[in-house]
């Protein structure tokens, strides 16, 4: 790792064990090498950071808006980082493109299938451009869930360390079984994701996925050991 990036990364490291206090479950669930496709829901800046250290070695980048550009430091910072701008709003091939090359690497790509910061933590609706990169790349999808961050505006007012909870799920593929992949279909799926990582999450933070009762898993597939994290939550009674 060059010099500057270590410099950069463990100065970040030492600000963010400020700020945070993090408790994650389930990181021996991340694959050791290979590509994957990282699903999370998508709160504020810090996850950023706190994701980057906890799946340390593996290399991991992720897609962020092409706009952060103009900000000088987050600019500088994406670039160390290797993220690929992606213009939203519209089919940006480029950065598809990118993103499955990095995926061919055997990379983690990151992506937040809301497309944009919920700020209070609760789900938005998924977008299907992580359905499009899990299909066409065959990449293994990991679901991540966060909560807690939200807070971490208020805290830093308050000379406060924000308690941050990570939660991973059973990686999963996503299969088509052999239907015309319209537009429904994908966002179906992308619904079906979205239900994976609602699972994660406590109720007050499912958003527009939290009656998991309506959730399907018809494009769905779990390797064994892997479990369904749909069920797994229905079977501990937080569904």
């Amino acid at each position: 790792m060059p010099l500057a990036k270590r410099a950069v990364n463990g100065t970040i490291d030492l600000l963010t064990g400020l700020l945070c206090r993090v408790e994650a479950q389930g990181l021996e669930k991340v694959p050791e090498r290979g590509p994957l496709l990282l699903i999370a829901n998508h709160i504020n800046f810090l996850e950023i950071p706190v994701f980057r250290k906890y799946l340390d070695p593996r290399p991991v980048t992720g897609l962020a808006k092409v706009e952060s550009w103009k900000n000088p430091l987050v600019g500088y910072l994406f670039t160390l980082w290797g993220a690929i701008p992606i213009r939203r709003g519209e089919t940006d091939l480029g950065a598809m493109r990118q993103a499955l090359a990095v995926l061919e690497q055997g990379y983690i790509l990151a992506i937040g299938p809301e497309g944009t910061r919920s700020h209070d933590g609760r789900l938005g609706p998924g977008h299907p451009g992580a359905v499009t990169l899990a299909l066409q790349s065959g990449a293994p999808i990991l679901p991540i869930a966060h909560f807690g961050g939200e807070s971490v505006g208020r805290n830093v007012k308050r000379l406060r360390r924000t308690r941050v909870h990570i939660e991973v799920g059973d990686p999963f593929h996503l299969d088509s079984g052999g239907v015309r992949v319209t537009r429904e279909v994908r966002q179906k799926m992308a619904d079906e994701m979205m239900y994976q990582l609602a699972a994660l999450l406590p109720l007050a933070y499912r958003g527009v996925y939290s009656d998991l009762g309506k959730a399907t898993e018809t494009y769905v597939r779990f390797a064994p050991p892997h479990r369904s994290n749909l069920r797994r939550a229905c079977e501990s009674g937080t569904a």
